[in-house]
């Protein structure tokens, strides 16, 4: 029989934090309090009241000369006001990742906007967060009270959202939740505020329940953390909580061939050994066991000395997490777990040179590394994050080349027969045949660009990748092109972009790989002898789909807008009785062309341009005079204005024309302005 230990059982960081903290406090002699039990483990509140820790409830309560520790979960901000204001002795122990979500609260928390907070609204967690909060607040504890809460308060739909969980929340149940508010509120600032180490935990647990036949948590029963390792593993296999060894003598281990043991993040290793030594007495003294995640077996050891042997101090090679203390210009300082400090040289941090330790990494923030050197005597622990990446991502990029699987990573070098690009920090060459979907483009546009790829040549002897972005680039222009033509109308509109200009019109493309035609006619209600003359390459242009060729692939499009013709601006700013100031352009025997806007001509009759009788329009006008007009007339079908100078004058005691002339056009007369135009043109040909 097996007896398989989680990878990540016991104390995360915060807890950690906050149990070496109190300890310090004991082993120096001072008398500590601590507001509220330390973490939730009655077995180990027990030893730390034997010792004199005192557990109030409220500030007041600390007795004299004590050192109030404040436990990893953190309190609400009027308490924190209260410390300080107080004068008592006290230590901040929350945890970095409680304080996170504190400081994300404080600063996005407004007035009128509302958060929202996933987890246990009694959970001492919660009950901080919402004293951060600057308006109003919701808590669930799961997708349904979500739902609820949406449900009957509508607004939430609608008003400006703040989403954070409790630090030990459910993983998956988290992911729902925030399904459900992406789906419901258009307007939700989301933050993954979960712990690192209590979704990992989570993972490993319900990993390990899928592959053993009883799993044993060692944890409180009033720990949130420890409950929720509970509900994922019974979903897999048969769950037993334990607080303490002894109830063990309870379960009936007859016939299982695999154990899993797990525990909560408030559980010390003092605990989980006990317990992992009484499993092995019931079952007989098994000799197989699996420590920290790895398989120890040896014949010659029992599980007791397994399990020391897995907990003893670190070795070089050893995999470990820190935790970041401390980003100096040089350095970064992490907590391993033990009393040495662990350093990362910026060297060590990263295989990609584009990496900035100083900007990617922030205090709180969970590393994997490898253990480069140990040295006691200076008091620090050599590491490397870069090793860690190159063993762990090898085998990842090495099997992507099978599964066809895209990856991603940054172009940072440009060489002359390709490029190299980083992914999951391993080094991948990409040929310039196989960086661009044609030989004339550049490579050095691809500088510093996130690029997807495929893996296709793997050397594991010579530790060498090579890999392709064109084959990806294709695959994703066909899908593009596929999805257009699936659904392309005419009548629909896009934002193209123009890649290239003729003399007769632009192409612009719609969607990857496929361009449609605009026409010059189309680009401008002006004539242009160029489109060169109203856009450029690169322009983005709203089109409509005006024509579509599906057997030849070809699409024509339209650019000019209705709104802008020159005869809808017409309409619209200059309605039959506008008064306006007009440019003669054109004289003619029966009347005068005046321009009104830019495209646009009206025709002022001989009898129209004085309140007297006119014999010939170049009596009272010339070309080029600007004269104010009363638009009497409009016929949009026939595209003919006319206009009047007399209907703004004062009548006058004088003769007025009875009778058209014959070359004269009766006013209101509806001829087309082209063919007027085209008299005119006539009759000062002649006269020439």
């Amino acid at each position: 029989m097996d007896i398989i230990l989680s990878e990540s059982a016991g104390f995360c960081f915060g807890v950690n934090k906050a149990v070496n903290k109190v300890e310090s406090l004991l082993a120096e002699g001072k008398k500590v309090a601590t507001l509220g039990p330390l973490i939730h483990n009655p077995a180990y509140i027990r030893s730390l009241e034997a010792r004199g820790t005192v557990i109030v409830d409220n500030i007041a309560d600390v007795p004299t000369d004590y050192e109030l520790v404040i436990r990893a979960h953190g309190v609400t901000k009027d308490t924190i006001e209260q410390l300080r204001n107080s004068g008592l002795s006290f230590s901040d122990a929350t945890c970095p990742f409680v304080m996170k979500i504190q400081k994300i609260i404080e600063k996005e928390s407004t007035e009128n906007n509302i958060v929202m907070i996933a987890g246990d609204e009694k959970h001492p967690e919660v009950i901080g967060f919402r004293s951060y909060c600057k308006g109003s607040s919701f808590v669930f504890k799961d997708s349904k009270e979500l739902v609820d809460i949406i449900e009957n308060n509508k607004n939430l739909q609608t008003a400006e959202l703040i989403y954070v969980a409790q630090t030990t929340f459910s993983t998956e149940e988290y992911k729902k939740c925030s399904k459900i508010i992406k789906k419901y509120c258009t307007n939700v600032k989301i933050f993954d505020t979960i712990c690192d180490a209590t979704s990992k935990r989570q993972k490993d647990a319900c990993n390990l329940s899928q592959r053993c036949d009883i799993i044993i948590i060692i944890g409180g029963r009033i720990s949130s953390n420890t409950q929720k390792l509970k509900s994922v593993c019974e979903k897999n296999t048969k769950t037993y909580l334990i607080e303490s060894a002894e109830e063990l003598n309870a379960i009936d281990f007859s016939g299982c061939s695999t154990i899993g043991v797990t525990a909560g993040a408030s559980t010390p290793v003092c605990i989980i050994k006990e317990v992992i030594k009484k499993m092995s007495e019931l079952v007989n003294n098994i000799e197989s066991a699996e420590a920290v995640g790895q398989a120890v077996a040896d014949s010659d050891m029992s599980f007791e000395e397994a399990l020391e042997e897995s907990l003893k101090s670190l070795n070089s090679d050893q995999k470990v997490v820190g935790i970041v203390l401390r980003v100096t210009p040089t350095e970064i300082q992490v907590d391993i777990g033990r009393k040495q400090t662990g350093i990362i040289p910026y060297d060590e941090y990263s295989a990609d040179p584009t990496a900035d330790p100083a900007k990617e990494v922030k205090v709180g923030d969970e590393l994997n590394l490898i253990i480069m050197k140990t040295n006691d005597a200076d008091g620090f622990i050599t590491l490397s994050k870069k090793r860690y990446d190159a063993q762990s991502n090898w085998s990842s990029i090495a099997a992507a080349k099978d599964n066809g699987e895209v990856l991603t990573g940054n172009v940072t070098e440009i060489l002359p027969k390709g490029v190299i690009v980083f992914a999951n920090s391993v080094r991948v060459f990409i040929p310039a045949s196989q960086a661009t979907l044609s030989r004339n483009e550049n490579l050095e546009d691809l500088r510093g660009k996130s690029v997807s790829f495929r893996i296709i040549d793997v050397d594991n002897r010579r530790r060498r990748v090579v890999g392709s972005i064109s084959s990806v680039l294709r695959e994703e222009r066909k899908a593009s092109r596929d999805a257009f033509w699936s659904q392309v109308e005419v009548g629909q509109k896009y934002n193209g972009t123009v890649v290239s200009l003729t003399e007769f019109g632009a192409f612009v493309e719609l969607a990857a790989g496929v361009q449609g035609l605009c026409h010059k006619s189309e680009l401008s209600w002006n004539r242009i002898k160029h489109p060169s003359e109203v856009i450029a390459i690169g322009d983005t242009l709203e089109v409509t789909i005006k024509n579509i060729d599906a057997e030849n692939k070809k699409i024509s499009l339209g650019f000019k807008k209705i709104e802008d013709s020159p005869w809808e601006i017409l309409r619209r700013d200059y309605p039959v009785g506008s008064t306006i100031d007009v440019q003669i352009v054109s004289l003619t025997t029966f009347g005068a062309f005046a321009q009104i806007i830019p495209h646009i001509q009206g025709l002022i009759h001989i009898s129209q341009i004085a309140n007297h009788r006119v014999e010939k329009p170049q009596d009272e006008l010339n070309v080029g005079d600007t004269v104010k007009v009363m638009i009497t007339n409009i016929d949009f079908e026939k595209k003919h204005v006319s206009l009047s100078i007399r209907a703004l004058l004062a009548p006058e005691e004088t003769e007025v024309a009875e009778e058209v002339a014959e070359n004269e056009v009766p006013e209101g007369t509806a001829v087309p302005i082209e063919e007027l135009l085209a008299k005119a043109e006539a009759e000062s040909a002649t006269e020439e």
